[in-house]
């Protein structure tokens, strides 16, 4: 088919059947975009109007191809978890930053990356790491209970960030994290932030960001020598992940420094951005429905079962509403057909956690912050793919226990001790890698 220059041709529909899948009119688009719309409103509007597999041309006046909407709990299903062979990742959003680690990796490289560090992060993995996650948590009380004796004003976002950092650098090098290393890993998050406006080419996105790169590289760099020094290397915690694999490199020619500091970063960016950005909203949402604080404290004393089970339901109901992975970007490998609707070989696809998540057909008053979702009989929905706020099938998050834990862990600690008291409030949200507060949380604290 013939097609105007700098435009692409839509995929042909797959011959085993299935109809078309119901497209937001592209004019229509469009006109939103040029109203000012961002990508998350356009989402909603073809979920609310076509239901939870539409399509819809996220570049209409270049005439690009349609992106294909999944937030429908049984083709969200069909989509990550009994065909990810057919729906692909073909390249992270941060790859600028991770490289090839595991959330970028694909193939036979995936499958190694992943095998390695699944037994990390299993119940028996995660013992190796509950004394450091304490350890991270007792120092954040400590600043906190300083905070409350004097009056000091601080940024929460910055603080929870600085206890997640603080918990996965502990976890990888066996060393608590000291204001230096937090000072250049800072980097980190500035790198993630500048992602969504960088220039299209892959040079020129490289040079926009190539000073807080070469910051990140420094300090893994530094991480992955002493590593390599085995014992003498080893923090006051032990060896850490970083160890693994760095003797992982002793057996597999494919751990090469460079893929061994693209897992260190994948790690440090996986383990410390989504988990701050999930408490930060917590104490945000908190704010507005201080119940929700009394009814998990009251739920049960403490170290009790039930007050664990009220602290989580707690940070479930917040990745219900901000969840770590907002956005799932797959490709159509091959033909498919999804919930009835005809997919063709090359067309993109997007599952929406964020849409699933706020679907009134699911969640009952879904922008209400309401924690018994999670506790109460028949709270949340039985369906499969109704709640997936780290994905779902062999690419969910491999960290979910960890956030988790170290989620709760902390949450035991400070909520009992102190009342957050804001002094402003993010007023938008920014969806980019994560979906976050756009801008400071200043706060003091009231015992």
């Amino acid at each position: 088919m013939a097609t105007e220059a700098g435009t692409e041709p839509l995929p042909q529909a797959p011959s085993g059947g299935g109809r078309p899948v119901p497209e937001l009119e592209p004019e229509l688009v469009a006109r939103r975009r040029a109203e000012g719309d961002g990508l998350v409103e356009l989402l909603a509007l073809a979920r609310e109007r076509l239901g939870g597999v539409a399509a819809l041309s996220l570049d209409p006046e270049a005439g690009a191809a349609p992106t294909v909407l999944v937030t429908d709990p049984a083709a969200v299903r069909h989509v990550l978890a009994l065909r990810p062979d057919r729906y692909v990742k073909r390249s992270h959003r941060a790859r600028l930053l991770i490289g090839d680690g595991v959330l970028a990796a694909t193939g036979e490289a995936w499958k190694r990356q992943r095998r390695l560090l699944q037994s990390q992060f299993t119940g028996t993995g995660m013992r190796r790491y509950e004394q450091r996650i304490a350890r991270a948590a007792r120092a954040t009380a400590q600043r906190w209970a300083a905070y409350a004796r004097t009056g000091e004003r601080f940024d929460v976002g910055a603080e929870l960030r600085r206890f997640a950092l603080d918990t996965i650098w502990r976890s990888l090098t066996g060393h608590p994290l000291d204001a230096a290393t937090d000072r250049e890993l800072g980097a980190v998050a500035a790198v993630t932030a500048a992602l969504p406006t960088l220039p299209a080419g892959a040079v020129d996105a490289r040079e926009a960001v190539a000073a807080d790169l070469a910051r990140i590289d420094a300090v893994a760099r530094a991480a992955i020598e002493a590593a390599r020094r085995g014992p003498a290397g080893a923090g006051p915690d032990g060896p850490g992940l970083l160890h693994v694999l760095v003797e992982a490199a002793a057996e597999r020619p494919e751990y090469t420094d460079r893929l061994i500091r693209d897992e260190l970063v994948t790690l440090l960016v996986a383990g410390h951005e989504t988990t701050a950005t999930t408490l930060t909203w917590l104490y945000l949402l908190l704010d507005r429905h201080p119940e929700a604080r009394e009814g998990a404290l009251a739920a049960g004393p403490e170290g009790s079962a039930e007050r664990r089970q009220a602290v989580q339901a707690l940070v479930h109901e917040t990745l219900r509403l901000y969840p770590s992975a907002w956005l799932l970007p797959r490709h159509a490998a091959e033909d498919d057909v999804l919930a009835g609707h005809a997919v063709a070989a090359g067309t993109d696809v997007l599952v929406c956690p964020y849409l699933t998540h706020r679907d009134p057909d699911l969640w009952p008053q879904p922008g209400r912050f309401d924690p018994r979702r999670f506790t109460a009989p028949q709270g949340r929905p039985a369906e499969q793919g109704a709640y997936l706020p780290f994905g779902m099938g062999p690419r969910a998050c491999l960290g979910l226990q960890f956030a988790l834990r170290e989620s709760t862990l902390l949450l035991e600690r400070l909520l009992p001790a102190h009342t957050v008291a804001f002094h402003s409030v993010p007023e938008r949200t920014a969806y980019g890698i994560t979906v976050r507060p756009d801008g400071p949380a200043p706060a003091s604290l009231a015992p």
